[in-house]
Formats: structure tokens, C-alpha cells, sequence
């Protein structure tokens, strides 16, 4: 029974019970002194009937010595010696020890040799602490040795652990830290918190917390700098961006891979590429008949993994996680295995196998109609440099053709942007990492030529022929659609007005219905040339394999064929895929950020040439060709757009991969 004057607990502090009603009011000890509380009868648990005037002396030598009981005491037997426990506590422990409940009176007096506030509040807080009894006021139950045991390990792991982490805050305040070959030996084991934070794995960092500093993975991937744990060319933003960091697993090639396949072998076939190419998953040939396109043949031969890569299958889901290739620059990570490379990289081997798209052109060089193929073809590599040098050769076996190819380029790129399609030309860099040090930071400006462009329009004909093929069939498709933008009517001149144009773009979008793609001035589009290094467009080789082989299955090589897939299947697999390419790209342009900072880390001081090309309120944006960066610095009355700025490098910031330049 409640009643004035009662010893309670209320939120495990001693209460003393003043006055007895509807509600309870009473006195609760606090570190300024004491409270006062009106609070329901089962918020609070009597301990000791009274009478007590007041609550002083209950945090006494008793409870002291409730309190004492820490990790000193031995895992294995509780022995009379132990440090700082009394031996009444310890007594009362093996009376109880394997009985029922009892009442806290009975523990105090055991305990403590009397049933008073004092030994009361003593009692109730040895079962606050939960290392020999458990329970309530009413019930009182006595642990195990085992768990006694166990709490001790445990109690005594974490007072080492506080312990050496104070150890280790004092060698971080005097420079001594000491990392082993093991990042999770030595001081790196206090680093890991901060490391997760700084590659996106969590949220928080006691570390970082308990020195006050901001918990953003920024200032972890500072903090792991300055304490050399990571070095700059710790690259945390692949990472951040979820790409996957193995290899993606191994799938079996079918043994019947070449087999039920049209032979191109003797059709010119040219995969053109950049020179640090090593995948390549496409080449182009071209059959005319007369000066004009019309009734000519354009073959664009692609890379066929679609004929192992079985929808469902290990491969396919993993590679629908990754969405894409990771490009960078320091290493690539594939969405398909690298054993898959040799079978299905074109040009490659003597022969490779494709799933040909043989687009037979109108007189304006647009796909009069399409038709889809599994081939055998034999594949000659070339570099850009190396095919716009050949087609200058009309002796040579490849000058005719690539000049042809040349010539179609020219005419669907003009045929394009009469439909409206926007040509943008910017400055672009290739950057790789090819040693251990800031000099192995390379970066090359990607010069510009007329093969390049040929085989993007070719590629861009074999999209606009393969939406057309699945349109007539009705098929579920992941056609690839992009909203006008709003350009200004009018565009401004040079670097300036490229730079416009892309600021006027949309974002595309991805669907499995047609839709028109302002950009590049096509009605309906879709992208198959790419299914070693883009889902979707594995996933649109998965959905023409599905069809072929339901309308004539015998001439398609392939096993475990999956059917077609509805819109809703398709429509899940599309957005899954597209979703983690995005995050792939996102993960690129990262790096190359962070890898600009490297590269520039060195070279502060040192002076860039840029272009205006946007004013953009009180700042200047500025383009340095040479490193395809962008800057912004403050704008001056004397500077146009497309003029030149003579630009000098001030800071680097490689945690926020960031450049600053000022105008000299």
C-alpha cells in the first residue's frame, strides 16, 4: 500500500513519496537538488514502506557499494577476494543462487543485514545493475554463474575497450598513430566507423562524434587523410554510389554458341574504338549499289551475350544490379564477367559471334526496313585515328567502304538535325590511372574524327531501326525517349553556345512504349548496341531473342530462352537496370572529379586557359579544354562570352573533390 512517507523508484531514481490521491505526488533526488512530480500509481514501484522524512543519506556507503560491483569481477568463480564487492552481496547471491523469485526485502537483508531505505535503494540498484539479480521490488531473481560469467567478459571488454580507445585519442593528439599491414589491426581498428562513413556504408561514426567534427562522409574521407590511414588516391565515391567492387560471377558459355548462326565472315566488318578499347562490342559494313543510299545495306554487327546470359540466371540478375560498366579511371568494373570478353567481344578472335541488324536504307539513308539476325563475323579493329587515315586510301581494301560509311554518316546526321535534333560539341578528356603516385594521374584530350561521328550515327541507326522492328511487332521494348527543350531562339556562337544547348536538355527517360527523342531527332529509339556494358540493352537482345525464337526457333543458337515479356516484366527489369546505371554514372563523373583533384594537387599555382561560356549572377562559368572542367570565378564587365581567361589554380579540396581557380 502507498502511502506518505514510502521509499519508491520512479525512472529508476529513488522518489520519496510526499502525498497519496488521484495521482501521486512525489520527491525525486536530481543532480540540482530535488523535483517534485505528480505521476500514476504504476509509474512508480514502492521499495520500502517507510516512514522517511527526506531522501538524504539514501545515496550512501550501501549504495556505494551496489555500485561497486564492475568487471573485476573473475568469468570463471566469484571468489571473496574480488575487488570492490562485498561479500554480503556476494553471500546473498549464493543463498539464492538456483531459486525461485524472492522479495527485495529478502535480498537486503541478505545483502546488507537489514531491511531499511538505505539497503533497500542498495538492493534495488544491484538489480538495476543486472549483473547478479534481475527482476522487480516483488520478484527478484538471481543469474546464473554462466551469466554472471558472461556479464563480466562483457562488462570488462568494454572498460577495455574505453581504455584503449583514450590510448588511442592520446596518439592522435600526438601524431603517433600505428597502422599495420591490417586495416583492422592496430590504430585502424578505431578508424573502421570513420571508413564506413566515407564510403557511404553508414550514416555515423563514434569517432568522429566523440571529437566533435561533422559526421559527413566528406569529413571522414578528410580525417583518413590526415591521419594517413587513406592516402589521396583513395577513391570513396564508387562506393558511396553502390558499384559493385568484385568481379561480376562467371555464367557458361553454351557449347553451341556458333552454331545456327548466318556466316557474314566475308563481309567487311570495321568495330572502331577508341585506343584504350578492350571491350569491343560493335562494328558496322556497308553494301551500296550506286552513288546514293537508296537500297543499300547497312550491317551493324553486335556483340551477342544475350546467347549465354539467360533472363533470370545468376549473370543476368547480377548484371541488372550493376546496370553498367563502371569506367574508371583507375580500374573498370564490367557488368559482365571478364571471362565473358573473349567469346563475345567482337574482333577478338578470328571469328566472333553478333545478332546482326541489317537496316536496308531509303534514299535519305533512313531504315526502309530492318531485319535481325544471330551471325558469325570476322571483325577488323581499328582505332579512330587509324580508320579516318584508311579511308584517305582508295587503294586499300578498307578505304572504299569506310569512305562510304563516312559519306551515310554525313547524310543521317544532316537528315537529323533537319528533324530538329541538337548537336553538341564540348571539350572531353580521357583520364586514366597508371601508377602509384600523382604522376599516374594521365589525362588525354579526345581529339576529334570523322569516324567517330560515322559510327555514332550508324549506332544511332541501328536504334532507330530496332524501335521500328519492335514496334511493328508489338513488343514490350526499353525504348529511350527525351522531351524538347526550351531553346533560346537565339543560340549563342562557339564553346558559349554548345555549353547553352546543354543546359536547355532534359533529362531522358526510359519506357516500354515509343516516344520521340528530341535530342537526336528521331520519332521512336531505342540503344542495342551496347549489352557487354549496358543492361538494357542486354535486356532488348533477351526480348529479340524471345521473339525469334518464337517465330522460327531453330535458326536461334541459345539456350533456356525465357519467352517474351510482358510490359509490366519488362517494365520492372527496365527500371531496375536504368536505376543502377544512373548510379554507375553518377559513381563516374565522382571519380573523374576526385581524380582531377589528384591530378591537380600538385600543381597549385600553376595556370589553365579557359572560355567563358555562362554568366550566371555575379560569377563567370569558365571551361579549361584541356581538363573538360568547369570553374566559376567572379565576373567581370571587361570578359564576353567565348573569350579567353587566363585562369591560376588555388585550392584543392580532394575530400569534396574540388578545384577553386581565380583569374590571374
Amino acid at each position: 500500500m502507498i502511502s506518505p512517507g514510502c521509499l519508491a523508484v520512479y525512472k529508476n531514481r529513488p522518489a520519496l513519496v510526499a502525498e497519496t490521491g488521484e495521482k501521486i505526488t512525489i520527491t525525486v533526488a536530481g543532480k540540482d537538488g530535488t523535483e517534485t512530480f505528480k505521476v500514476r500509481e504504476k509509474d512508480i514501484e514502492v521499495i520500502h514502506p517507510g516512514p522517511l522524512k527526506s531522501l538524504a543519506g539514501i545515496e550512501g556507503p550501501l549504495a556505494k557499494a551496489a555500485r561497486g560491483i564492475q568487471a573485476d569481477v573473475p568469468p570463471d568463480a566469484l571468489s571473496d577476494a574480488e575487488p570492490g564487492v562485498s561479500p554480503d552481496i556476494r553471500g546473498a547471491w549464493e543463498l539464492l543462487e538456483g531459486g525461485g523469485p524472492v522479495p527485495l526485502r529478502e535480498l537486503a537483508e541478505l545483502a546488507f543485514g537489514e531491511y531499511s531505505p538505505q539497503s533497500a535503494w542498495a538492493a534495488r540498484i544491484l538489480v538495476f545493475d543486472g549483473f547478479y539479480f534481475t527482476g522487480t521490488a516483488a520478484a527478484v531473481l538471481p543469474r546464473s554463474a554462466a551469466e554472471i560469467a558472461a556479464a563480466g567478459e562483457k562488462r570488462r571488454s568494454r572498460e577495455r575497450e574505453t581504455r584503449e580507445r583514450e590510448a588511442f585519442f592520446e596518439r592522435l593528439r600526438d601524431g603517433q598513430l600505428n597502422f599495420s599491414g591490417d586495416p583492422r589491426a592496430g590504430d585502424g581498428r578505431f578508424l573502421q566507423d570513420v571508413e564506413a562513413l566515407a564510403y557511404g556504408k553508414s550514416e555515423k561514426s563514434r569517432t568522429l562524434k566523440d571529437l566533435a567534427r561533422p559526421e559527413t562522409p566528406q569529413e571522414a574521407h578528410r580525417f583518413l587523410l590526415e591521419t594517413g590511414f587513406w592516402d589521396m588516391r583513395t577513391n570513396p565515391h564508387p562506393a558511396r554510389f553502390g558499384v559493385a567492387q568484385g568481379e561480376a560471377p562467371a555464367f557458361p558459355i553454351p557449347p553451341s554458341l556458333m552454331e545456327g548462326r548466318k556466316d557474314l565472315s566475308g563481309l567487311p566488318a570495321f568495330a572502331i574504338d577508341s585506343p584504350w578499347s578492350d571491350d569491343p562490342d560493335d562494328a558496322v559494313s556497308l553494301e551500296t549499289s550506286g552513288p546514293d543510299f537508296e537500297g543499300a545495306r547497312l550491317y551493324v554487327h553486335v556483340a551477342d551475350p544475350a546467347a549465354a546470359v539467360v533472363p533470370g540466371s545468376a549473370a543476368d540478375i547480377e548484371a541488372r544490379n550493376r546496370g553498367a560498366t563502371a569506367y574508371l579511371p583507375e580500374k573498370c568494373r564490367r557488368m559482365l564477367s571478364d571471362g565473358a570478353l573473349p567469346y563475345f567481344a567482337l574482333g577478338l578472335g578470328k571469328t566472333s559471334p553478333a545478332l546482326t541488324f541489317e537496316l536496308v536504307l531509303d534514299r535519305e539513308g533512313k531504315p526502309a526496313s530492318v531485319e535481325i539476325f544471330p551471325s558469325i563475323v570476322q571483325v577488323t579493329r581499328l582505332t579512330y585515328e587509324e580508320a579516318d587515315d584508311l579511308a584517305g586510301k582508295p587503294s586499300t581494301r578498307e578505304g572504299p567502304v569506310l569512305r562510304d560509311l563516312f559519306r551515310l554518316g554525313e547524310i543521317n546526321l544532316a537528315r537529323r538535325l533537319g528533324a530538329g535534333a541538337v548537336n553538341i560539341e564540348l571539350p572531353e578528356v580521357h583520364m586514366s590511372v597508371e601508377k602509384d603516385d600523382v604522376s599516374g594521374v594521365v589525362i588525354r584530350p579526345i581529339a576529334r574524327h570523322k569516324s567517330s561521328e560515322t559510327v555514332r550515327e550508324c549506332m544511332l541507326l541501328a536504334g532507330e531501326g530496332a524501335a521500328a522492328w519492335a514496334r511493328e511487332r508489338r513488343l514490350a521494348f526499353p525504348y529511350i525517349s527525351q522531351e524538347p527543350g526550351d531553346l533560346p531562339s537565339k543560340p549563342l556562337p562557339g564553346l558559349a553556345g554548345s555549353y547553352q544547348l546543354r543546359r536547355c536538355m532534359r533529362p531522358r527517360g526510359v519506357s516500354v512504349r515509343p516516344g520521340l527523342h528530341w535530342g537526336l531527332g528521331l520519332d521512336a529509339y531505342t540503344q542495342v548496341t551496347s549489352p557487354l556494358r549496358r543492361y538494357t540493352d542486354l535486356l532488348a537482345h533477351q526480348q529479340i531473342r524471345a521473339f525469334l525464337a518464337g517465330t522460327n526457333a531453330a535458326e536461334v543458337a541459345g539456350p533456356g530462352l525465357a519467352g517474351i515479356l510482358d510490359a509490366d516484366e519488362m517494365l520492372i527489369r527496365l527500371a531496375a537496370g536504368d536505376a543502377a546505371a544512373q548510379a554507375v554514372s553518377q559513381a563516374e563523373r565522382a571519380s573523374k572529379a576526385h581524380w582531377l583533384a589528384v591530378y591537380l594537387s600538385d600543381k597549385k599555382g600553376s595556370e589553365w586557359e579557359g572560355i567563358a561560356v555562362e554568366k550566371r549572377g555575379n560569377f563567370l562559368v569558365v571551361l579549361i579544354p584541356e581538363l573538360a572542367l568547369e570553374t566559376q570565378i567572379p565576373a567581370k564587365k571587361s570578359v564576353e562570352l567565348n573569350d579567353t581567361v587566363r585562369l591560376s589554380l588555388g585550392q584543392v579540396r580532394i575530400p569534396e573533390a574540388e578545384t577553386v581557380f581565380r583569374e590571374v
